[in-house]
């Protein structure tokens, strides 16, 4: 291959009389073993212009050099080739090399021969793939320059049907990847690379997303490349540069899509009312090929954009379908757990109502058997006629078994209705000391009647918060028990102080006391212990219990000690302070 013949650039020699080139020179291969043709073409197509675009003229001098110059050169537009060569069939065997090793089907062949009889042209024509056959003799400059025009113009028709058959593809191979993208910012992203690759150039681009809500626009930066990459995530067209923000308002104001020099400027309106702007800079004015590609692109892009919000919207659906099963599920829950509280309280009050009639059955048996015996004796009296003072004393009995069974049954009722595990709590602030005066105050009459002597010792700031009326049940429970069971002009002591910045009251009775047995069920409902009351009065085993429960909803707890010394128990209940109290 000649070295002085590489890529050499043709002009007229005149300057009034140059053409110039506009568009990027096509290459034409001139692969001939005759230097004299190789000068001979140069000085025809020395001002040769087409659509304002010049030549580059290469040569090769065999059809060896030809094969190297094809390699490197796949831009080449057309081929004036040599039939004989090194061979007489060099140059057909290069065609041949051309059209199934290079695979180039869009480069135009033009044979020439200084012999046609070595290359019959009809044989050529029917049995390679060439495109012009011509005799040196015939292939004056004129008609070289109206071969070789055509030979450009079919080439320029093959290069822009290549292009439109690998956009489309592009297109078609990226539309399934697109509708596969869940989210914008992946769309947009998605839509600068394959813009990019559709258009074969490395350009920089914006795309923005416009969404409309009422008489509010939303603006927001979804993907940027290039120079525009650190604009993406914008949420303010303002913030960006005058001359960028600039076109980007005037494409959404104009609604179309515009191309520039080396600026294109893409409008895409979609169904679900979102508005797209993808600005390019392309270095370079788009072809017609090029631009109906891009619109054709386009066109599937709105789609592709009313999927994905389509698909928010449906994830959001789903979202909220999914917030309104978990909260059904939660009210289910609830209910669940609210008919299971009902189905244990409707057994409890079962088991309570069994408790109470054996209770009832049990307490009660007394007395109805001193009714029903004094009965039984006052009919005998009538019957005999004895005297009223006995018949009186009868009825004294009888009407004392009586009233102990109605106080009995008023107590059982009473102690069972509170019983109940379901004791609810008010909190405020109250003063325990003139709460436990007030309790010990109203048992000091029962305690009169037996003879008692009851001994107060109570702090004067002793505060809480709690339930008034509750804490009044527990301690009169507790102080009613020590009248209870302390025998005929016995002593009972009550005391309140404060520990460790804390209330405990202590009540000391000189009863009995309790046996090693009652510890462990002294607490329990419906639990008969070993002491028995000194008055006559009665006891159903539910005041301690009722007792206990109100403490502990008070955080506090209460136990019971042998005296020192002497006969009788104290019962210790400790509190918490005002601070410290649950209703703080």
């Amino acid at each position: 291959m000649a070295e002085e013949n590489d890529a050499l650039e043709f002009a007229a020699e005149d300057a009034d009389t140059q053409l110039p080139a506009a568009g990027k020179p096509r290459k034409v291969a001139v692969i001939d073993d005759d230097p004299a043709v190789h000068e001979g073409t140069r000085f025809a197509l020395y001002d040769y212009a087409l659509n304002g675009s010049g030549l580059t003229l290469l040569s090769a001098y065999s059809a060896e050099e030809g094969r190297a110059l094809l390699r490197d050169n796949p831009d080449i537009a057309v081929v004036l080739l040599d039939v004989v060569m090194e061979t007489d069939s060099a140059g057909l065997d290069l065609v041949g090399f051309i059209r199934k090793e290079l695979k180039n089907e869009t480069v135009r062949i033009i044979l020439r021969t200084g012999q046609p009889g070595q290359a019959p042209e009809r044989r050529v024509i029917v049995d390679f793939d060439i495109n012009d056959y011509k005799a040196k003799t015939e292939l004056t400059a004129d008609k070289l320059f109206t071969t070789l025009t055509a030979a450009l113009r079919g080439y320029q028709q093959l290069q822009r049907m290549e292009e439109t058959r690998r956009g489309l593809e592009i297109i078609i191979e990226a539309t399934p990847t697109l509708f596969d993208f869940k989210s914008m910012q992946k769309l947009a992203e998605g839509v600068l690379t394959q813009i990019a690759s559709l258009l074969v150039v490395d350009c920089a681009g914006i795309l923005v997303l416009r969404d409309v809500d009422g008489a509010s626009q939303h603006f927001s930066v979804l993907a940027g490349s290039g120079c525009y990459r650190s604009y993406t995530g914008c949420s303010e067209v303002k913030l960006l540069a005058p001359e960028l923000k600039d076109a980007i308002q005037r494409a959404f104001a104009q609604r179309k899509t515009e191309f520039l020099p080396t600026r294109s400027v893409l409008y895409i309106g979609t169904l679900s009312g979102s508005e797209i702007v993808v600005l390019l800079e392309t270095g370079r004015e788009l072809s017609d090929t090029h631009r109906s590609l891009v619109e054709i692109f386009c066109s599937r892009l709105a789609v592709a954009f009313d999927n994905v919000a389509l698909y928010g919207q449906l994830e959001q659906a789903n979202r909220d379908l999914e917030g309104r099963v978990a909260e059904r599920t939660q009210e289910l829950t609830f209910a669940n757990r609210r008919l299971e509280a009902q189905w244990e309280r409707a057994r409890r009050t079962n088991a309570l109502q069994s408790e109470i009639l054996e209770t009832v059955a049990h307490d009660l048996k007394n007395p109805l058997s001193v009714i029903l015996g004094r009965a039984e004796m006052l009919d005998e009296l009538v019957a005999s006629g004895a005297g009223a003072d006995k018949m009186e004393a009868q009825c004294v009995q009888i009407k004392g078994s009586a009233r102990r069974l109605t106080e009995m049954v008023n107590q059982l009722m009473s102690d069972a209705s509170t019983g109940v595990l379901d004791i609810s709590v008010r909190w405020e602030d109250l003063d325990v000391a003139n709460l436990i005066r007030e309790v010990a105050e109203s048992n000091r009459t029962l305690a009169a009647r037996k003879g008692q002597n009851m001994s107060l010792a109570i702090s004067d700031s002793l505060t809480m918060r709690g339930d008034p009326d509750r804490l009044r049940e527990a301690l009169d429970n507790i102080i009613g028990n020590a009248v209870k069971y302390s025998p005929l002009g016995g002593e009972i002591a009550v005391s309140a102080t404060q520990e460790a910045g804390e209330p405990v009251i202590r009540v000391s009775d000189s009863g009995p006391g309790f046996a090693p047995e009652d510890k462990e069920r002294m607490f329990g409902r419906f639990q008969r212990l070993s002491a028995k009351p000194t008055g006559g009065e009665s006891s159903t085993g539910l005041g301690l219990s009722i007792t206990k429960r109100i403490i502990e909803l008070h955080a506090g707890d209460i136990s019971v000690e042998p005296n020192d010394g002497m006969s009788g128990s104290t019962f210790v209940v400790r509190l918490k302070a005002a601070a410290d109290a649950p209703g703080a």
